[in-house]
């Protein structure tokens, strides 16, 4: 199954702590390159993040984007009353039996242990909050990825069978274009005819087919789109062996456009180029 590297997903999440807000997005990258933008609260959930997505995903520029907003009952500071007392009572106790004591200023109660408490959520539970959502995101994404590599496989179907076209119409011209260029040849040579060693002659004739005969060429063609057609049928990242096949493509049609002796077989090696260049294009884009 194809995947593509380009894909976007939001997921959120409410409690009664407060919401969750995560955005996964990720593009063509040769190898699995994350960055991650998280609150410093929950920093620590990266190493996390990280092997999940490489359980998931092979190439791609992956940013994780993770925003925490408590809620508003739920946040800040608060004075735990029961304790201010407890210890004002003691330093009460203490200016009565030590006389000239300077008493704490405001600060320095709110540093005893117990006076000021964080009202905000359990961490921990906002940790498990945002470890599902990320997974509930992750399948999302691979999902996604999997939609869009579908859309790349059928384009690039689509130049495979314009490929196919190319290579039949070419097997179909060549015995017709092999025999033009040996009327050809003849007729320049009709005049010096009798002169010639009809053995060597039919020996430069020889050379002359064996020259612009392109069926190795064309069968080359034929087998790396069967392939190509492979590759896509496979599971996993499939995107470097499709690159090098693109190669193979394109230098088949190179040695068939060299050895063009019409203007028909040129053409045909100037689209079999347009097509293969098309796939590469779409191919940068699969995992």
């Amino acid at each position: 199954m194809v995947h593509s590297m380009t894909a976007f997903t939001r997921q959120e999440h409410s409690a009664s702590w407060g919401s969750l807000q995560l955005e996964l997005r990720s593009v063509n990258q040769r190898y699995l390159e994350p960055h991650f933008r998280l609150p410093e609260s929950l920093r620590d959930l990266e190493p996390a993040f990280r092997e999940a997505l490489r359980a998931r995903l092979a190439r791609g520029k992956v940013e994780v984007s993770l925003r925490f907003e408590p809620a508003g009952d739920a946040a800040g500071l608060a004075v735990n009353g029961a304790r201010l007392a407890e210890l004002a009572q003691a330093l009460a106790e203490v200016r009565q039996a030590v006389e000239d004591t300077t008493p704490p200023d405001a600060l320095a109660l709110l540093d005893y242990p117990g006076v000021l408490e964080n009202r905000g959520p359990d961490p921990e539970s906002v940790k498990a909050a945002a470890l599902t959502l990320f997974d509930q995101a992750l399948a999302d994404l691979v999902a996604g990825r999997a939609r869009e590599g579908d859309k790349l496989a059928a384009l690039i179907r689509e130049r495979l069978a314009g490929i196919e076209a190319q290579v039949a119409e070419v097997r179909t011209l060549m015995p017709q274009i092999l025999e033009r260029q040996r009327a050809q040849l003849l007729e320049r040579l009709e005049g010096v005819r009798a002169e010639l060693d009809p053995q060597r002659l039919e020996a430069e004739l020889a050379l002359l087919a064996q020259k612009a005969d392109v069926d190795e060429e064309l069968d080359r063609l034929a087998t790396h789109v069967a392939e190509v057609e492979r590759q896509l049928r496979q599971k996993g990242p499939i995107g470097r062996r499709l690159d090098f096949l693109m190669q193979e493509l394109n230098r088949e049609a190179n040695t068939l456009s060299s050895k063009s002796v019409v203007a028909s077989t040129t053409r045909c090696a100037v689209e079999l180029k347009v097509l293969i260049e098309q796939m590469r294009e779409q191919i940068q884009n699969i995992e």
